[in-house]
């Protein structure tokens, strides 16, 4: 499996583009963008599990059920969410995408990310198609920079590997920054293959990777409204189509996983006002399970967010968010280390402080990227969580977010 460049068009017959059209006030920010694929393709979408969901996602499940699509369009600046003419405004994008391209608005998927509750008006979008769709081409760059939203870097990434002997390529692009704690899956992915690969297996990949991927993933323990992930598969590679598990559908499963973890680790340090990527990674549980609901607490908790970003080893606030987690876990056994390019240090074993430098841990934490070792010293249950320090500039985002 190799690394390679071009986000969501790396794989065969996928084009992309974003533009400015006016949603957002800032004329220097891309607000709309679209991906499209050549073909046909295999879709497979996950989606926020809150009981607020925006429009978006009630349209694009209705367009997606037949396990079929060949476009997404997306604007960034205003969610669609809790307005009274959100479907008719999420139908009315993806017709507008038939009317540019002749691609049928049944094969579209269609979401939206920004501010939840404001009326959103098809004018700018539709004033802005013709540049979208005549400017469609090897621009993941601009699709990704489309749907950012207070997002400091856009996100994509891209892997070659080989099935069958074909060799075929993945690609994603995603945004994340708040109201980041998804439950499926304001969190936004976009992947593209070219695989062959049927539908049913597609969603089956996709179902069973977010949640070892991005249900691990919190930036504020919130969930938002139009959480959405998606892939479209469109078979230009010309492998063998997937069709029941196999060793093909490993590998690209596998393919998959090194996508979306990827995008985890950019979405959790880009975090709002985020300044660390903090990784938890937890051993020796008597489960999986239970591994993985320790780490999500621990990535969790605002109080270890707060010390991660004042570089406080207070190895503490870990031990007391393993306890709260409601795993089932004997505290007398739990080993505590943090780790990061400065080095890694141990701050607590079998359930108790032992003796450790104030300044080494100091300098550990204060680098960009910082690991949470947890060893419960029980089974092999383990899991990874990621999530970010939690700053002033938090506050600072959220506190005039609408206004």
């Amino acid at each position: 499996m190799k690394k390679t460049v071009g986000g969501v068009c790396a794989p065969l017959g996928f084009k992309a583009n974003g533009v400015h059209c006016g949603i957002r006030k800032n004329k220097t920010k891309r607000d709309l963008s679209l991906i499209v694929s050549e073909v046909r393709a295999s879709a497979a979408c996950v989606y926020t599990q809150n009981k607020v969901k925006g429009a978006p996602i009630l349209v694009t499940k209705k367009h997606v059920a037949d396990g079929y699509a060949r476009a997404v369009i997306c604007n960034s600046g205003n969610a669609n969410t809790c307005n009274a003419d959100g479907v008719e405004i999420a139908e009315g994008m993806c017709s507008l995408v038939e009317k540019f391209t002749g691609i049928p608005a049944s094969d579209v998927v269609v979401a939206s990310t920004g501010v939840i509750g404001q009326p959103l008006s098809l004018e700018p979008i539709a004033s802005g198609m013709k540049e979208l769709v005549n400017g469609l081409g090897a621009n993941s760059d601009f699709a990704a920079q489309g749907i950012m939203t207070t997002d400091t870097i856009d996100k994509q990434v891209a892997y070659h590997f080989l099935l069958g002997g074909k060799e075929c390529t993945i690609g994603a692009i995603g945004k994340g920054v708040g109201m980041i704690n998804p439950n499926m899956a304001t969190m936004l992915i976009f992947v593209t293959t070219d695989v062959a690969i049927a539908p049913d297996m597609l969603q089956k990949a996709l179902s069973a990777d977010v949640k070892d991927s991005f249900n691990m993933v919190s930036v504020d323990g919130d969930t938002s409204t139009n959480d959405m992930v998606c892939v479209l598969a469109n078979g230009l590679a010309g492998n063998e189509t997937i069709m029941q598990p196999c060793k093909e559908f490993t590998t690209f499963r596998k393919a998959l996983n090194k996508v979306t973890t990827n995008l985890c680790r950019k979405i959790a340090k880009d975090g709002e006002g985020a300044t660390k990527l903090l990784e938890c990674k937890v051993f020796g549980a008597k489960t999986k399970h239970a591994a993985k609901i320790v780490a999500k607490s621990v990535i969790q908790s605002s109080l270890l967010k707060a010390a991660m970003f004042g570089a406080d080893a207070n190895w503490g606030r870990v031990l007391c968010a393993v306890g709260y987690s409601g795993a089932d876990v004997d505290i007398q056994k739990v080993d505590v280390c943090f780790k990061s390019k400065a080095g890694q240090i141990l701050v607590c074993q079998n359930g108790s402080g032992v003796p450790f430098s104030e300044e080494e841990a100091k300098k550990i934490l204060s680098e960009d990227e910082i690991q949470i070792l947890i060893e419960l010293n029980d089974k092999n249950g383990k899991a990874v969580a990621w999530g970010c320090d939690l700053t002033y500039d938090y506050v600072k985002i959220n506190g005039d977010y609408r206004t």
